[in-house]
């Protein structure tokens, strides 16, 4: 509200703008007045006998010409005690503060802001009753004041020994360092209680602001001081060194990795992100975490094998005769492994080889990778990828993490010291995924030999050259590897060994490395093939050779502690006779083919991660109404194998002059032995449908003949897979006839000479020459059937 002359009861008063300050009643205070308005509220003021102005506080101390609304109604009445111009114009007074007021309306004035002040009237508190609340607040005041060193409490002392409650408080809030709206508040407060209890609350937030100020500064007092102190005495090292004619540490660390820069033949890129991370760890302080991982950084950079490489060994012979030494049998992969030497001597510059070694444990898939790096004179390193799901594990993870380190690829290499090492990959079926990444995938780039070349770490961020390396990967089955990884190596299967290869491999390596690592001499020992033999077929079942050796470790030990204890006279000689005494009753029994030919009983051939078996096929028919039972734990495909066979036995019963209804008159079970097993796949096919064709026509199946064929409903022998541990298997079990898909005559040729020798393979394409084989006594022939009448052109055959 604007007007001309104040209302009655109102005293108008020149106005003075405060910025960042309140000034309270009772209390001298000096400012400086510098705004041209406010020079001239104060000149009038001065003018008159009184010399009175009011004062209040802008809202906003930012603004230089504040509005009506931009200024606090309560302020305070004061005299001009004292005044002073100074040269720049501007005016310093002296103002003592006499009552609060209310502006009520501002008075238009050419040249200064007017206004209507309405005193406040004063609330009287009675001294006794706020005595003990007055003395609290200043015993909190006190101690404000001696936690605020800008405060001199001494001096303040005598001013504050105050009766009036009012007086007190307004002394109080004067000398108080908040900010301008909380002293605003306390001008507000119209009762001496009220004021107090505001200055109570205050001071206690102030007191715990000052606690909070003083520990962080201690704090960073001491912080500081430390690093003072590490800067004073590194710097005294320093002169000491130099004094002395030494480096410091620091120099030194900095100097040796740009000589590993210099000589360790980065590419272009990677030596100058290399600097670039060096000269950053030069400036940084070399306690501070972000120097650790530059460091770490730069000594990954330098420690993996940019250039240098092992002088590769290309002498076919030299190669052939350490893998000979090493391992027996594996023609084949020996093969392959002379080719690519061959190939090596040929062509100066080929790519990266990835072949992959696929078969049942203890067959010497890792021994042989070790064998192929020292037949080629390169360093060796083996990863074990066995159940590794992240492929951070592949790749390293992103420097951004605390505790980053590059993935196993990068770190092997650095193991191996060489840009062309033997990097074997063991497990390679056995890796896994989940929510943090597919690591089968992350592999792709490094057995690509197109992409390997620039494989890229997360931790290293830079092109690394993976295309030297000679990558061997092993597995127990192939299935389980991804279809893109398989297609980027060559596969190399390796089956079980023979019983005869078994002895020759512990009469050559096993028992020699036993009594050896027993502290045996061989006049000590002596184990015979016999022996060895039981061994295989009494206490181990296996495809390679890692029970056997146990078991040779068992007997060894067992002969050291007679030896020891002097209870047993040398040379001590192992035979099957005496072979329980060492490892005690035998844990397996033979698996033996039949000892008569029986009538439902066939003889089936499996494949297992082990290495092959045999499986006994039993069909029984009972009478009933034709259901089909099938028993032994068969997977979905061995079962819809049986009904397959069932469905080509009842289309050839009637040809066989078999009762063509035994289907609707019988059960039929046919069961797979041992039941705990789990059993699958089509390769039981044939085996299922001679067992029923056993069953239903009455007439024994041969009991030395073995089968292994999926069928089809037209009686058709389709090829399967695992020929060789499938054979061998039969060899073991003394089998010597083995009835075979025509397709798979090319399997043959992977068995060993003298095996192939023995046995006699029959190769067929239908179910009739399989009866014909595999049925004891006269062979049954299929009758002769009319030919079903063709249908007239357009018309059905009546039936």
């Amino acid at each position: 509200m604007k007007t001309d002359s104040p209302a009655r009861g109102l005293e108008s008063l020149p106005l003075v703008p405060l910025r960042d300050m309140v000034v309270f009643p009772h209390m001298m205070q000096p400012f400086v007045v510098g705004r041209e308005s406010s020079i001239r509220a104060l000149e009038a003021a001065l003018a008159t006998p009184v010399k009175r102005l009011f004062l209040a506080a802008q809202k906003d101390p930012q603004l230089d010409e504040p509005r009506p609304e931009d200024i606090f109604d309560v302020g305070v009445v004061a005299t001009v005690a004292q005044s002073l111009k100074l040269p720049n114009g501007h005016i310093k007074v002296m103002v003592e503060g006499l009552r609060r007021g209310r502006i009520m309306a501002f008075e238009r004035r050419p040249d200064h802001l007017a206004v209507a002040v309405e005193p406040i009237a004063v609330r009287t508190a009675d001294p006794d009753s706020l005595r003990d609340y007055m003395a609290k607040v200043l015993s909190l005041f006190e101690q404000y004041a001696r936690l605020s060193h800008h405060l001199a409490f001494e001096g303040l002392a005598a001013s504050l020994k105050i009766d009036d409650p009012e007086r007190f408080a307004d002394t109080l809030s004067a000398h108080l360092s908040v900010a301008t709206a909380e002293k605003q508040t306390l001008l507000e407060a119209e009762s001496p209680y009220e004021r107090l209890q505001k200055l109570q609350d205050l001071l206690e937030v102030e007191i715990d602001k000052v606690n909070i100020d003083r520990r962080i500064n201690n704090k960073v007092k001491k912080q500081m001081e430390k690093a003072q102190k590490e800067y004073y005495l590194n710097e005294k090292i320093k002169a000491i060194h130099q004094e002395l004619g030494r480096k410091d540490d620091r120099t030194d660390e900095v100097e040796d990795l740009k000589k590993k820069i210099e000589s360790c033949g980065m590419p272009k890129e990677v030596r100058e992100k290399a600097e670039q991370e060096l000269r950053r760890l030069e400036a940084m302080p070399p306690v501070s975490a972000e120097a650790t991982v530059s460091r770490n950084y730069i000594e990954w950079l330098v420690g993996v094998p940019w250039k240098k490489s092992s002088r590769e060994s290309k002498d076919l012979v030299r190669a052939e005769k350490i893998l000979n030494d090493d391992h027996f049998g594996l023609e084949k992969v020996k093969e392959r492994i002379l080719e690519f030497l061959a190939v090596r001597q040929l062509v100066q510059k080929t790519k990266g080889s990835i072949i992959c070694f696929v078969g049942p444990p203890g067959v010497g898939k890792t021994s042989l990778a070790k064998s192929i790096a020292r037949s080629l004179n390169r360093q060796f390193v083996r990863l074990s990828l066995g159940g590794v799901r992240d492929e951070a594990e592949i790749r390293g993870h992103r420097r951004t993490y605390i505790g980053a380190f590059p993935g196993q690829i990068i770190q092997m290499m650095k193991k191996a010291g060489t840009v062309n090492p033997v990097f074997l990959l063991d497990e390679v079926d056995k890796m896994s995924s989940d929510f943090r990444g597919d690591p089968a995938s992350a592999m792709l780039e490094v057995l690509d030999p197109e992409q390997n070349h620039s494989f890229v770490d997360h931790y290293l961020d830079v092109e690394y050259d993976l295309s030297k390396v000679m990558f061997i990967a092993t597995a127990n089955v192939a299935d389980p590897i991804p279809a893109a990884l398989k297609d980027r190596m060559e596969l190399i299967p390796l089956s079980g060994y023979t019983p005869n290869e078994k002895v020759a491999i512990a009469r050559q390596f096993l028992v020699p490395k036993q009594r050896e690592s027993h502290g045996l001499k061989p006049d000590q020992l002596e184990i015979g093939d016999d022996a060895v033999m039981g061994v295989i077929e009494h206490y181990t079942r296996e495809a390679g050779v890692r029970n056997l050796e146990r078991e040779i470790g068992g007997i060894c030990r067992k002969v050291a502690r007679r030896i020891v204890q002097k209870k047993v006279e040398t040379p001590v000689r192992v035979t099957p006779e005496n072979l329980k005494d060492f490892l005690g009753k035998p844990r397996f029994r033979k698996r033996q083919k039949g000892d008569v030919s029986e009538v439902g009983i066939a003889t089936g051939l499996a494949w297992t991660e082990a290495g092959g078996e045999i499986l006994m096929t039993e069909t029984s028919l009972l009478k009933g109404k034709g259901n089909l039972t099938i028993t032994g734990s068969l997977g979905d495909v061995m079962q819809e194998s049986a009904r397959a066979a069932v469905s080509y036995v009842r289309s050839r019963a009637e040809m066989y002059d078999a009762d063509p209804n035994f289907h609707e008159k019988y059960d039929i079970h046919i069961h797979v032995p041992e039941g705990a097993i789990p059993k699958d796949g089509p390769s039981a096919g044939i085996t299922m449908a001679v067992s029923l064709f056993s069953a239903v026509t009455k007439i024994p199946v041969l009991k030395d003949v073995a089968m292994t064929g999926e069928i089809t409903l037209r009686g058709k022998v389709l090829p399967v897979g695992g020929i060789k541990d499938k054979i061998l298997a039969a060899y073991r079990a003394g089998i010597r006839t083995i009835i075979l898909s025509a397709e798979n005559d090319k399997d043959l040729d992977d068995l060993p000479a003298e095996i192939r020798g023995e046995m006699d393979f029959h190769l067929v394409n239908t179910m009739d020459e399989v009866i014909k084989i595999a049925m004891e006594g006269p062979r049954p022939t299929p009758a002769v059937v009319e030919p079903e009448p063709k249908p007239a052109e357009g018309g059905v055959v009546a039936n």
